[in-house]
Parts: structure tokens; C-alpha cells; sequence
């Protein structure tokens, strides 16, 4: 009598991690002919098995080039190789932040070891301390800030559509089989390397992993929390946006790229004293950026602080937004400087 086979098997993380793929939309091929490549269409081609390392594997591979198009943006689905060039150094910058962004995410649910990158790369990966986001590398020939920028942008990302929420439903799903599978793992095996998820924050989100202090010490708490929007207490551990401290001069945000324009009303005395640098766009009044920029800022916030040149009579837009405020945490948000 010959038996009927009505079921394959399939391993339960390459199975999470294929369809979560799907859902964020993105096919998942294996193919001899390439480690990994996308083609711009919704194809992830994948080497197979046998051109893989023992330490390799299919889910592994999966959440890496998930963590690229975080860092490249949503439009990266339609560039081949999410518009990347790996040949050169051109974008290690943005190699490095795909790393921190894939150790940040991985290590909320304890599987930073589990779902490690493999690649030649894997040295920068394990140089990062507990903070992958804190710029204490020893990488040389790449900015730090500028990786960590470009990963706390991708982390934001992680949660919007068409990552979110499947990318955090994958990474809970892998947690739970990995757990579960750990205690029978021998000495060799990757499931041997999980780590307990990192704690929830009481007002939601997670807890900082690095960070001192506490929520009465952070520049987001004021009569309300600007991150979570509600009272905290002063005594609760500090939360993954935790900033000690907010110094203008050396973050920009909201005289950058934080912002696309600064509204202006008639009567502001702005108008009149620098009519020069305002615009009348669909009928309203503007300071517009150029090239995501205030003109009257100058600086870097690095060597050389931010300034604005016209300070004194700045608008009331800009008067209005303080430090530590939710706009304020909006534009460093949206620059990469808050999580």
C-alpha cells in the first residue's frame, strides 16, 4: 500500500519568515546563482542551502534584507539590490545602519544572536556594545552619527506599513520557537544563543537598554511625556527615547529636515524684516527650506554648532517650539536623532 503524502514539512522560522515577506511584499526565491539580490519587482532571490555557511539561514537571511529596505525607505522595493552598491564603500554607511537596526530590533525579543548577519560585516555587528545605537564604534572609515541616524530612521520605520505590523509579529514568532526549542539545543547550535526579550516599558514600547536615569530625568517629561503623550512616573526606567539632555546646537532638527517649511503669519515682524527669505506658496506665508534646510542656518552640529543668523527675529513658529516639546521630538524623529 503506498502512503499519501498531504503535508510537507517546513521549518517553523523559515515559514515565519517567508510569510512575512509575503505580507510586507516581497516573493522569497532560493536560487545557486546569487547570495541575495532583489530584482526591483517584489522578487527576494536567496542563495540555497548548499552556498550557505553553517551559521547561515533562511529566516536569518530574510529579516537582514528586510532591515536594508527599512534603512533605504519604501521606495527601495522598486531598485534592484534596494538601490544599494555593495562593491565599493560607497554605502557602508548605510550597510552599518542596516547592522544596528537589525541588532536593535532582534535584541527587543532576545534573538540578536540568533539572527545574526553572516556576511563579512559580522565583525562591525559584534563590536556593538548593548546600545546599537550608541556611536561607540571603532569603525574608521564610516561616520558613526551617520549610521546611527540612518538606524534609528529605519527603526521608526519598522512599525509603519509595509513593514508594520508583520516585522514585529515575525520577530515575537520567532522568540516563542526559539525559546521553546533552546532548552534542547546542544553545545553548537545557534538556538543555544537566545537571550531573554528585553522588558516592556510601563507606559508602552520597551525599556532602554543602556541608558542611566529614569523617566524624571528625561528631556521628553514634562507636564506630559512628549513621547507617549501622558503623565509617567518620575521613578519608571527609561524608555528606548530616553535623552538625558536636548542641546539646540548641536541637533538642527527642526531647521533641517525635521520640517518642510516654516509657516509665517502676516503681521510676525519676520515678515517684514527679512522679506527676502519669504514665499507665498498656495496662499500662505512661508520660510521655505532649501535643500532641507533654513537659509539663515549654518553649522553642522558636529565641528561646527548649529546657528541662526537671524535669531534674535526669528518667526513665532520658531519661537514657539521648545525643547523637549512634541514638535521638538517630531523633527529629531524625522532626522534620525530620537528613536
Amino acid at each position: 500500500m503506498t502512503r499519501e503524502i498531504r503535508r510537507r514539512y517546513e521549518d517553523p522560522l523559515d515559514r515565519i519568515w517567508t510569510e512575512a515577506a509575503r505580507r510586507i511584499g516581497l516573493t522569497v526565491a532560493r536560487t545557486p546563482d546569487a547570495f541575495a539580490t532583489t530584482d526591483g519587482r517584489g522578487a527576494l532571490l536567496l542563495g540555497d542551502d548548499a552556498s550557505l555557511d553553517a551559521d547561515d539561514c533562511l529566516a536569518q537571511m530574510i529579516f537582514h534584507e528586510l532591515c536594508h529596505s527599512l534603512v533605504q525607505g519604501p521606495e527601495s522595493f522598486e531598485r534592484p539590490d534596494w538601490g544599494l552598491e555593495n562593491t565599493d564603500p560607497r554605502d557602508l554607511a548605510r550597510e552599518h545602519a542596516c547592522l544596528r537596526a537589525q541588532a536593535h530590533l532582534a535584541g527587543r525579543w532576545g534573538l540578536r544572536r540568533v539572527l545574526a548577519p553572516t556576511t563579512d560585516h559580522r565583525a562591525f555587528f559584534d563590536r556593538l556594545g548593548p546600545d546599537p545605537l550608541a556611536e561607540d564604534d571603532a569603525s574608521a572609515s564610516v561616520s558613526a552619527s551617520a549610521s546611527t541616524e540612518l538606524a534609528r530612521l529605519a527603526i521608526g520605520r519598522s512599525a509603519r506599513p509595509p513593514w508594520g505590523p508583520h516585522l514585529d509579529d515575525a520577530l515575537r514568532a520567532s522568540a516563542l520557537v526559539v525559546a521553546a526549542a533552546a532548552p534542547f539545543a546542544d553545545a553548537g547550535s545557534l538556538l543555544g544563543d537566545v537571550d531573554a526579550p528585553r522588558a516592556r516599558h510601563p507606559a508602552g514600547g520597551w525599556i532602554h537598554v543602556a541608558a542611566t536615569g529614569g523617566c524624571g530625568s528625561c528631556a521628553w517629561r514634562g507636564d506630559v511625556c512628549a513621547v507617549v503623550g501622558a503623565a509617567v512616573d518620575p521613578a519608571w526606567p527609561p524608555c528606548e527615547a530616553f535623552a538625558a539632555g536636548l542641546d539646540c546646537r548641536a541637533c538642527g532638527a527642526c531647521c533641517r529636515e525635521g520640517f518642510d517649511v516654516v509657516e509665517l503669519e502676516a503681521d510676525d515682524p519676520f515678515v517684514a524684516r527679512h522679506g527676502s527669505l519669504v514665499e507665498r506658496i498656495d496662499g500662505r506665508l512661508v520660510l521655505r527650506r532649501v535643500d532641507g534646510r533654513c537659509p539663515p542656518l549654518s553649522g553642522d552640529g558636529c565641528e561646527v554648532p548649529f546657528s541662526c543668523s537671524v535669531y534674535d527675529d526669528r518667526p513665532r513658529t520658531c519661537r514657539d517650539l521648545e525643547p523637549g516639546s512634541d514638535g521638538c521630538l517630531v523633527a529629531r524623529r524625522r532626522v534620525g536623532l530620537s528613536v
